[in-house]
């Protein structure tokens, strides 16, 4: 763990890792490589996280939470992602996203039911290359007509509504600026255009709005916030991501280190290799890098500062490591790492996917050098 943290920061880690010890290793090792989980596991881990505190940190106290700051969750997904199980994304509870600001019957008919449990929700941003227009919407006092299509939602089959990324306009085009927008799977003219896996195993759909009527009061704020909204949500994620890429990293590096200290066909470990060791040198010196750059910035999140072109370069650089770390593992482990069932080969899928969501690594380079050229923001 990096030096330096709270003792209270401290006390939760190590909780965390004997809630992992007792908790989620024991049924992980129960279940089959490849058998879903099943309900009740999923239920008794989800409980059993209640129970330590866990499940409550990423919930507002309104709700009965007890909201953990950046460093802390930053720790704890860390961790999970560093055990390397299937029931990690378990532990903590469902967070209000990007309806944390909802109030009247936004509030009563969406954010307590996800809060409670009751309803799943999706993101909207994506939009497909062959669109002739980004998706948008006709607002005409207390009604909002959306068209468009999200070519990549995550989850959308399942979830009960979408928040969609939408381009306002009123009756007479003239531009009224972004806003997100609550469609509900069960409006009129929502079309599941197609569903589709990605290689990671994750589910998703393109989904299309034909003339979707919309109560305004499913705006989440006001119009002109939808994007600075949806970047806000974008950047928790992003750090998220940046968490689960280092404690891949940390997995990996302990994996492959078993693997170069254990005996070999040849009659010595591979690890006594010069070639070998100026490889293992490099997962470890990126990964030593990539953590001081996570913790640097969940600190600097948890400041209050400005930190969007920080969150950028620590999601490209973290996500690029990890790509590059279980790489060089395949590498040094062979051909068996890649056979389908190798817990390698599953990190290799995964971590591909991680340079593309929430921002392709090139989209968020160029939009790192915006903010620094036009903006001025961000440091080194």
């Amino acid at each position: 763990m990096p030096e330096h943290l709270p003792p209270a920061i401290q006390t939760i880690s190590e909780r965390l890792q004997q809630f992992i010890a007792t908790e989620l290793l024991p049924r992980e090792a129960s279940l089959a490589t490849s058998e879903a989980v099943p309900a009740e596991m999923q239920a008794a881990v989800r409980e059993a996280s209640r129970q330590a505190g866990f499940f409550q940190m990423t919930q507002p106290a309104e709700f009965g939470g007890n909201p953990a700051d950046t460093l802390t969750l930053t720790v704890i997904r860390e961790a999970l992602a560093a055990a390397n199980t299937r029931l990690g994304h378990l532990v903590l509870g469902p967070g209000p996203g990007i309806l944390h600001s909802a109030s009247g019957d936004l509030k009563s008919r969406y954010l307590d039911p996800v809060m409670a449990g009751e309803k799943r929700g999706a993101f909207g941003f994506t939009e497909p290359d062959s669109a002739p227009r980004p998706t948008w919407g006709v607002l005409d006092g207390d009604n909002l007509t959306v068209n468009g299509q999200k070519s990549y939602v995550t989850g959308g089959a399942t979830a009960d509504f979408v928040s969609v990324l939408v381009n306002l306009e009123n009756p007479a085009g003239e531009k009224l600026g972004t806003a997100m927008v609550v469609v509900d799977r069960r409006d009129p003219g929502v079309i599941l255009d197609r569903e589709f896996t990605s290689m990671e195993g994750g589910g998703h759909v393109s989904m299309v709005f034909r003339d979707v009527q919309v109560p305004a009061w499913r705006m989440i704020g006001k119009p002109g916030e939808g994007m600075p909204r949806a970047l806000g949500n974008i950047g928790n994620v992003r750090l998220m991501v940046s968490a689960q890429a280092t404690g891949m990293c940390q997995w990996v590096i302990e994996f492959v280190e078993q693997h170069l200290r254990a005996p070999h066909r040849t009659g010595s470990p591979l690890g006594e290799r010069e070639g070998v060791r100026l490889r293992y040198a490099d997962m470890r010196i990126e990964t030593y890098a990539a953590r001081s750059m996570l913790y640097r910035t969940a600190r600097l999140v948890d400041s209050g500062e400005n930190s969007v072109n920080e969150t950028i370069a620590t999601k490209v650089f973290c996500t690029e490591v990890a790509g590059r770390v279980v790489d060089s593992a395949v590498q040094l482990v062979g051909g068996q790492a890649l056979v389908s069932g190798h817990p390698l080969e599953a990190l290799y899928r995964q971590v591909r996917s991680f340079r593309l969501i929430e921002g392709a690594s090139d989209l968020l380079r160029i939009n790192l050098v915006k903010g620094k050229l036009e903006l001025d923001k961000g440091r080194l």
